[in-house]
């Protein structure tokens, strides 16, 4: 019995430092939104998940308004924590080639890829059992998607997370706890 699993990685939005949960989606953004609620409307989904991060969740309400669906939110599907430190945009990318270099290694304050991807399969692996044989929708964040997929099939690493787009959606085929085929939805 097949579980079908659309990660929706959230649409564009504003960065402003100190808003990492409540920050909205850009004008694109939303426009990108109603195209990931015209292009899932139709694929039969019985459940929509997602982070408590507005972005993830703003990203998915059309769709859930469409299909009359309330968003279910997993706190433990948020986007990893990465310092307790302000990063800048030159000390991003070389902290994240590390952090996937040395799955255990977190900047100060932060999570490591092994414990940001050990609490969200955890929420994958209960949704895969509470929700078998059914087409269940998560919205979530670049890494916490990358780490989820990499769970399953390692050749998901960083130069898969660098490629993905916001938004991005990814339809997952599981058959159990196998992950056994990856489609990109998102063109």
């Amino acid at each position: 019995m097949k579980t079908i699993v659309y990660m929706v990685r959230h649409a564009e939005s504003p960065y402003t430092e100190g808003t990492e949960r409540t920050r909205g989606l850009t004008l694109e953004g939303k426009v990108n939104a109603a195209k990931i609620t015209e292009m899932l409307k139709d694929e039969g989904i019985h459940t929509i998940i997602s982070s408590p991060y507005a972005r993830a969740v703003l990203t998915l309400e059309g769709l859930a308004t469409v299909l009359d669906i309330s968003i279910q939110i997993m706190e433990d599907l948020r986007e990893r924590h990465f310092s307790d430190d302000m990063i800048t945009d030159e000390e991003f990318e070389p902290a994240s080639e590390r952090m996937f270099d040395d799955p255990d290694y977190a900047l100060p304050g932060g999570e490591s890829n092994t414990i940001c991807q050990n609490r969200a399969v955890d929420v994958l692996k209960h949704i895969l059992e509470e929700y078998k044989g059914e087409k269940v929708v998560i919205g979530t964040h670049g890494h916490v998607m990358t780490l989820m997929m990499n769970y399953f099939d390692s050749s998901y690493g960083l130069d898969f997370m660098n490629q993905t787009k916001k938004p991005d959606i990814y339809q997952l085929e599981f058959n159990e706890m196998e992950l056994e085929n990856v489609t990109r939805l998102w063109k």
